[in-house]
């Protein structure tokens, strides 16, 4: 018995060392038939944009649309905040012209007493002797 597996031994020991070369084919098999073209991918010519693209590209372009998204975002927000200031000032304006226009209707309207009276009771004396 000590021989066989000595047998055994050696004969593997030959089978490892000796790699097994793979054919150029893929896994490594050969069709034996020489009329057999080894296949490739098919070329698809009506491809979506989508998939054309490498996923890193599609994700660049996206962030650059996203970027200039919130670019135009903010500046529409700016542009907002300007006429809503503009606004704000004009309507200050008004109001003040309104209150000195009825400051001075209600000026004309009193007695020089009942207007001095008046300023005494309402504290605004520079606003009515404008």
């Amino acid at each position: 018995m000590t021989d066989i597996t000595a047998l055994a031994s050696t004969s593997t020991s030959t089978e490892e060392s000796a790699p097994v070369s793979l054919s150029s084919s893929s896994s490594g098999r050969v069709s034996g038939k020489p009329w057999k073209y080894q296949k490739t991918a098919a070329v698809r010519s009506n491809l979506p944009d989508g998939v054309k693209s490498s996923f890193s590209a599609r994700m660049q372009k996206t962030q650059k649309e996203q970027a200039i998204k919130q670019l135009q975002t903010e500046m529409k927000e700016e542009k907002l905040a300007e006429i809503k200031r503009r606004r704000d000032i004009t309507q200050e304006r008004k109001r003040i012209a309104e209150e000195k226009r009825r400051l001075e209707e209600d000026k004309a309207k009193m007695g020089a007493r009942k207007a001095a009276r008046m300023r005494r009771k309402a504290g605004r004396t520079k606003k009515i002797n404008q």
